[in-house]
């Protein structure tokens, strides 16, 4: 039996905030934890029909108890019948609501002993003040959840079959946001290989006056910039020889002081992209280290929350944090560093799910240095960019002197500037700039000059430059993608992106997104065949409306009937025509030349299969892929052209590097020839009197000699060819080498011609 003072149960989400919560209720108050999720809809088996909710009962879910939680289903019952109260203290967002409401449910024990409570940060004000106020449970919360539920689990269980019938694999999955994700990242990837970068050139100057250097820029001819203007290196050279022979003089010079303001604490998207730039944690573990902060790390002896919630989309701060900042800066800092009204993020209506505040420390006063020797090195860098963010959103304005210098030369107007921080306000703490080095690299000193002062040019020197593709997606950018296309919110983005790797659909490279083969094959398939379901505008609709859910805006079964017929009709529309697909990939047969196919094996693994087969047998590491790629990607923008033309339809051949070495691949897209690239000796064929002789390499790796006319020309031979003819015959002759000798033999054997090998030719 419970004892008399322990009259309310406490259950919460995880067993970590148990100590933190138990340090500030004290022995009344027993915590305990669900361990997350203990219902679900019914895991049968996607290929049946039982999706766990019934279509035609407006689309009424029945929930199962998850198999793991049956024991703690029963120990949460047991208690709670010992207990005059019990306080359901899960997350403060929606998933948190619908955990509450589930565990209500699987409790034997009246209502009136049931309430929920909820707070956004694990702060003895905060949790007390939940427990002295209490509230029902909000069920359009929840309905607005389980409709995400059961969108999610419709979208999955039904696509999911047409990718198993049209490829063959039951690995496949689809997924109303995350196959939305990765159409992104695949035409982004589609946007960089369509990129043909063009050609421009900038021109950099040395000027001085008095012996003291600075750089200038050309930024205008006759009065029009040349920004990316100057399209060749004649059109540069004719600029520079014109500069040489010009004058240079001060035109103009501006000073300007700016203010530059701190931004908004950190949301969980910001968190995320954050700590991806800044300290180069993935969105997964960025996640896994702010929850650890939030449930309480032991410090002294006891279990403190560190920070708010982290799955929230407000900027909004409570007044008592920001009371507890402006002590802070004004103790530690001074009277400057605070502005002269309190800093506050929220304008007019926000797009809130379910969130109270921004991510803040909970206890701003624990400075990251006071509490390092509590945390690990991950907690340590988490918490230190998570206080110094909030705390420099509180201060005052950074003050930039901003100076820019006209300089004319004839035709030419250069330019140069340079800023410098007079007052660095909320930047003592914080620079939001990725590129930190780049922005002190501005205030490079210029020299006193006046308008009309002479100065002297030192140097100049054109610069080549070739326009970029866009830069692939990494998670972070991801992220804040989703986040301008109103997809997905902040529980979801990192289960989001861990997903679509797991499913071998992305992977990371040096911190970039790569679309697999497989991923966009996949994405392809839906975005032909689902336009809606994989449309950004669609897709961010369905999330406005569950917003309405919550917000009693919306009925959420309407939601789902208006949703389901429509996109059953398209559904069952495609299954009846769909066809198997080939996955074609750009390697190439080892032994017939032929493409590559990805195929799928009876336990759904995946290979590389052949696409010559039957009569070609082939079969590859679906890894050669990956190879494949990196090689590739190393490759310079620009092509090498090789000397040799298409033999389909003449056009250029250019060099690319696969999994074997390099090969040559057609620039005419309609064509795409390709073949093997061998490095030619120099010497004709004596055999066809056509092809050259070319380094190869046999299946064990040893060099060997053959035409590049095969099959055409069977030539080959295991010796190298030297480029002289017999003299004797005029005949090939060849290099043996021995541990003994170094010879050039002639292969006419009537001839027998032989000499010893110069060095050079060794």
């Amino acid at each position: 039996m419970a004892s008399k003072k322990e009259k309310t149960l406490v259950i919460v989400e995880s067993p970590a905030k148990s100590k933190t919560i138990k340090k500030i209720l004290g022995d009344s108050f027993q915590i305990e934890a669900s361990y997350g999720h203990i219902r679900n809809l019914p895991t049968k088996d996607p290929k049946t029909d039982n999706l766990g909710f019934d279509v035609n009962n407006n689309f009424e879910p029945k929930f199962e108890i998850i198999p793991n939680k049956k024991e703690v289903v029963r120990k949460l019952n047991d208690l709670s019948k010992r207990f005059d109260t019990i306080l359901i203290a899960s997350d403060p967002d929606r998933e948190g609501e619908a955990i509450a409401w589930h565990v209500r449910q699987i409790l034997n024990v009246p209502d009136e002993k049931i309430k929920r409570i909820e707070f956004n940060e694990i702060t003895p004000k905060a949790v007390k003040y939940s427990v002295e106020h209490p509230r029902a449970i909000n069920m359009d919360m929840v309905q607005a959840q389980q409709t995400r539920q059961i969108l999610d689990k419709l979208v999955g269980y039904k696509l999911s079959p047409v990718l198993w019938k049209q490829m063959g694999n039951y690995n496949l999955s689809a997924g109303r946001v995350q196959s939305v994700a990765l159409r992104m990242i695949c035409e982004r990837e589609e946007e960089i290989e369509a990129f043909t970068p063009q050609e421009y050139w900038s021109i950099h100057t040395i000027l001085s006056k008095e012996g003291k250097t600075f750089e200038a820029e050309l930024s205008k001819i006759k009065g029009k910039s040349v920004e990316k203007n100057i399209k060749n290196a004649d059109e540069a050279n004719k600029i520079v020889e014109e500069l040489k022979n010009s004058a240079f003089e001060i035109a103009k010079i501006t000073n300007k002081t700016t203010k530059r303001k701190p931004t908004a604490p950190f949301i969980t998207s910001t968190l995320q992209r954050a700590a991806s730039t800044k300290l180069g944690f993935g969105v997964q573990k960025t996640m896994q280290v702010a929850q650890k902060l939030y449930e309480g790390i032991e410090i002294d002896g006891g279990a403190v929350g560190l920070i708010t919630y982290m799955r929230t989309d407000s900027v909004r701060v409570s007044d008592d944090a920001m009371a507890m900042a402006k002590d802070f800066i004004v103790s530690n800092y001074g009277e400057n560093y605070y502005p002269e009204k309190a800093n506050s993020y929220v304008k007019g209506k926000q797009n809130v799910q379910d969130a109270h505040e921004a991510i803040r420390p909970s206890y701003p006063d624990k400075t990251p240095e006071s509490i390092k020797q509590y945390l690990d090195n991950d907690q340590y860098r988490l918490y230190k960019l998570i206080w110094e963010k909030f705390m420099s959103s509180q201060m005052a304005n950074a003050e930039i002197a901003n100076k820019t210098i006209e300089i004319e030369a004839g035709d030419y107007t250069l330019k140069a500037g340079t800023s410098k921080t007079m007052f660095d306000g909320f930047l003592k703490l914080y620079n939001d700039s990725e590129d930190e080095a780049a922005e002190a690299e501005k205030e490079a000193k210029i020299p006193d000059l006046e308008k009309g002062d002479k100065v002297n040019c030192d140097k100049i020197e054109p610069k080549q430059h070739f326009t970029q593709p866009p830069p692939r997606y990494n998670e972070a950018s991801l992220v804040k993608a989703l986040e301008e296309h109103g997809i997905g919110r902040p529980s979801t983005y990192a289960t989001i992106i861990t997903v679509i790797q797991t499913r071998n659909y992305v992977e990371k490279k040096d911190k970039a997104l790569h679309p697999t083969i497989l991923g966009r094959a996949v994405s392809k398939q839906l975005v032909e065949q689902f336009a809606d379901i994989m449309d950004y505008k669609f897709t961010a609709g369905m999330e406005e409306k569950l917003d309405m859910i919550a917000e009693k805006k919306a009925i959420w079964n309407k939601v789902l009937k208006d949703f389901y017929d429509p996109f059953m009709d398209e559904v069952n529309a495609v299954m009846k025509t769909a066809q198997k697909v080939k996955i074609e990939t750009k390697v190439m047969c080892p032994k017939c030349g032929k493409p590559m196919l990805v195929k799928s094996g009876r336990n759904g693994s995946q290979f590389l299969g052949c696409s010559g087969y039957p009569e070609c047998k082939s079969i590859m590491s679906l890894n050669v892929l990956t190879e494949q790629d990196a090689q590739e990607e190393t490759q310079s923008q620009q092509q090498e052209i090789a000397e040799e033309k298409c033999d389909k339809c003449g056009a250029d051949m250019v060099f690319k590097t696969g999994p074997y070495g390099k090969y040559l691949q057609c620039t005419n897209q309609d064509c795409n020839n390709r073949k093997p690239y061998h490095k030619s000796t120099g010497v004709t064929c004596p055999k066809c009197k056509e092809g050259e002789i070319v380094f190869k390499k046999s299946k064990r790796g040893t060099v060997f000699f053959g035409c590049n006319k095969y099959p055409t020309c069977d030539y080959v031979s295991w010796y190298e060819p030297v480029k002289e003819p017999c003299p004797k015959c005029g005949e090939l002759m060849v290099k043996k080498v021995t541990k003994t000798s170094k010879k050039v033999e002639c292969t006419n054997k009537a001839c027998g011609f032989t000499k010893e090998m110069e060095e050079e030719n060794v």
